[in-house]
């Protein structure tokens, strides 16, 4: 694959931004390169200042949606479309198009298609319900439509998580598949037993979330070294209602009650930071905690060398879609991690092995996990060594783009 169309159509991911989806994008596209890929990326938003490495990428700007009501947004980002694929046209020709699925984009999968180019679909979440759930939907029928045209055109689909992949799944088995109001595919019967023997789902792969192991480790210098007896406990991530912040806060508490010294950083911005820190506040822990704020992908490796422990509270979900990459980044600087053992989480985190798991939820399992590790150091080292490695053989963003590249050539 020499010449790589990239492709991220979504608004609301600035692909120089600080939100792990824009970490994502970047680390593709320096794969593709080290893999020997010329990379042309086009995106719908920029976000900040492009890194030194990636300067001499080559970049087109696509059509952003207007500001306003909803319908209105949804309608032009659909229109959108059109302008992609004549983008691609005109930068063509391609050996692949590479796509990071996003909402209301189909034109490039449709564009590889017609072209006879292969093509990879990237998909990272079940956009549709996070959109309708979290953000608003005007035209679920439209989007519905607009996933099962990318899906059907790409040659192959990559998802994140198993449960992604179900979702695609459900999308493109069959079909005569109605999609109900709620998302879920309903077929009969007969058209279910002629799905298991067609089996037209195998181009749907899971490949998960990785990390370049280079950018971490312990010649990383940190930003805050820990001063005295402090034991930091350290998160990363947007801060939305779904990473469990409530739970870390009661477990913090709890902790800081035992341990004095404790110290915990929350690094990243989100929605839910004034009610953590209120939350935090009423019980007098201002000053053992420090919200460093949003930062660039190149500040995260400094403030994971400024932790001891990093965590990921995730709360009991019905549907754990996600490929955690805060665990990808804190197993690659050799932390010693504790997460909630829940979806992905548990194949990623072998208890006592690569790290440690608490019931989701559940402060008080997260809090003893917490005590134990600060009487332990050799556990503590133990875990982080074992993380570092275990990364390093199964989760680069080499192997995991390589391998999306090779499964686009069959």
């Amino acid at each position: 694959m020499k010449r790589i169309a990239y492709i991220c159509a979504d608004p609301g991911v600035p692909v120089f931004g600080c939100k792990g989806a824009s970490v994502h994008v970047q680390e593709v596209i320096r794969a593709m390169h080290r893999l020997g890929a010329t990379v042309e990326l086009f995106a719908a938003r920029i976000g900040g200042d492009v890194p030194n490495d990636l300067r001499h990428l080559r970049v087109h700007q696509l059509p952003t949606p207007p500001k306003g009501e909803l319908a209105e947004r949804e309608r032009a980002l659909l229109a959108a479309n059109d302008a992609l694929a004549t983008a691609l046209s005109e930068a063509g020709p391609f050996d692949l198009i590479y796509e990071r699925y996003s909402l209301w984009s189909f034109a490039a999968m449709k564009f590889a298609r017609a072209r006879g180019v292969r093509s990879v679909l990237e998909v990272n979440a079940p956009l549709i319900d996070e959109q309708a759930a979290h953000r608003g939907l005007s035209d679920r029928d439209a989007a519905e439509a607009v996933a099962k045209r990318a899906f059907d055109a790409a040659s192959v689909i990559g998802c994140v998580s198993e449960g992604v992949a179900q979702w695609v799944r459900s999308r493109i088995e069959d079909k005569s598949a109605v999609i109900e109001p709620d998302g879920r595919a309903r077929r009969s019967a007969r058209a279910a037993a002629s799905v298991e023997e067609s089996n037209p789902s195998t181009k749907v792969h899971v490949v998960p979330n990785a990390v370049n192991p280079h950018r971490f480790g312990p010649k990383v210098k940190a930003h805050q070294p820990p001063s005295g007896d402090a034991f930091v406990v350290g998160f990363v991530g947007t801060l939305k209602p779904w990473h469990g912040l409530p739970v870390l806060a009661d477990a913090f508490i709890q902790f800081h009650a035992q341990n004095p010294a404790a110290r915990l950083l929350i690094v990243g911005d989100g929605p839910e930071r004034d009610a953590l820190s209120s939350a935090l506040a009423a019980r007098g822990l201002s000053d053992a905690v420090h919200f460093t704020g949003a930062v660039t992908p190149e500040e995260i490796p400094g403030w994971l060398a400024s932790m001891h422990v990093a965590v990921a509270p995730y709360p009991a979900l019905d549907n754990f879609y996600f490929s955690p990459l805060k665990l990808f980044e804190y197993l690659a600087a050799g932390l010693p991690t504790v997460a909630s053992r829940i979806g992905q989480v548990t194949e990623l985190l072998r208890e006592g092995e690569t790290g440690l798991l608490v019931t989701p939820g559940d402060p008080t399992s997260l809090c003893s996990t917490l005590a134990r590790l600060r009487a332990d150091a050799s556990l503590r080292a133990q875990l982080g060594a074992n993380g570092r490695a275990y990364v390093e053989r199964h989760h680069t963003w080499d192997a995991a783009v390589a391998r999306l590249l090779k499964l686009a050539k069959n």
